[in-house]
């Protein structure tokens, strides 16, 4: 049997979450700046900025020149980019990872801050996305005096990342969203009462039938379950048997990462980040920097459930600054399965 508390994890993704890998997907289908259902529903809205104005839908330039929907396009100078390259599987939560990346790094305060994201790139084993984020202040005082706008739910306020329009949140764009939500429910609502009315009609036709053959199909059943129940019990056996090992194997081979991440977290102090990470069973392998790289290895060799913390590159000093990369090769204690 499968021991508590290991993930099971396939192909790099926690099989314990597939439901909301499911629901995430169809989120980015419905939701997604990319998404072609998006494209065909969501209002049009009319972008002003310093050049000009200019109709968008969905992020990309449109044909409709008919809207009341509002956004105003914020100039460079007062954003804060980051582009990020995440593991792919962090996407399920991926609102909850850059709240916590704008809480750690946005310069602002925590009211004063605003922010925005948008996918750029998507694969199998990562995406990248780019986070914006700005002082909700500076950005009223923008509006205020370039376009006389002094309040903050009149418009939406949009910025220019690589080509790409991100919608900063918490600014005028509540209304456009609940519209589209309500346009999605329409088409929903149409799309499951066409196979409703389709199959509604033929079962009132079929059910005739099925009253004719419910006594026959019932002995037939009766017959056959007795007669082959043993047999597909021993099936059903066998295959999950092979299931579980297969499992068993992938557990062991694919241990979780999280708990070594979150052990590295607590070992590092302010100023010692990560920069790569890469786990293969009980070894790991670290890239990081550190004011002071040689304390941080002697930490890691002082943690008991580590046997064994190698350096197999030499500690350099980065150029220009006072911090030291260093690569560290680490062997957990056979036995320790996250």
């Amino acid at each position: 049997m499968l021991e508590s508390g290991k993930n099971w994890e396939l192909f790099g993704h926690d099989m314990r979450h597939v439901g909301r890998y499911w629901l995430d997907a169809w989120r980015e289908l419905l939701w997604g700046y990319d998404s072609p259902v998006r494209l065909h529903l969501d209002d049009a809205v009319l972008v002003r900025s310093e050049e000009g104005e200019s109709y968008y839908q969905a992020g990309k330039p449109s044909a409709i020149a008919d809207t009341k929907y509002r956004a105003i396009l914020l100039p460079e100078d007062l954003v804060l980019c980051k582009t990020l390259n995440l593991p792919a599987v962090v996407e399920v939560d991926l609102a909850a990872v850059l709240a916590l990346e704008v809480s750690a790094y946005s310069p602002f305060s925590a009211d004063d801050t605003g922010y925005g994201w948008r996918i750029l790139h998507r694969d199998e084993s990562q995406i990248q996305v780019a986070l914006v984020m700005l002082s909700r202040s500076a950005a009223m005082t923008y509006l205020g005096r370039r376009f006389d706008a002094h309040d903050f739910r009149e418009q939406e306020v949009w910025v220019r990342v690589g080509g790409e329009m991100v919608v900063i949140q918490g600014f005028g764009e509540a209304p456009r969203e609940r519209n589209y939500r309500k346009r999605l429910i329409r088409v929903a609502a149409m799309l499951l009462a066409v196979p409703l009315l389709v199959l509604s009609i033929a079962g009132a036709a079929a059910g005739f039938k099925a009253l004719e053959l419910g006594n026959v199909q019932d002995m037939y059943a009766t017959t056959e379950r007795d007669s082959t129940e043993a047999s597909q019990l021993r099936a059903s056996l066998g295959l999950a048997n092979e299931m579980i090992a297969a499992v068993n194997q992938i557990v062991t081979m694919y241990p979780n990462p999280h708990v070594e991440l979150s052990r590295l977290t607590h070992l590092l102090g302010d100023g010692e980040y990560i920069e790569q990470f890469s786990m293969k069973g009980p070894e790991i392998a670290l890239r990081g920097r550190a004011s002071d790289a040689a304390s941080v290895m002697q930490r890691l060799t002082d943690e008991p459930d580590y046997a064994e913390v190698t350096a197999p590159r030499a500690i350099t000093r980065m150029k220009g600054t006072q911090t030291e990369q260093f690569y560290l090769d680490i062997r957990r204690r056979q036995g320790e399965s996250p």
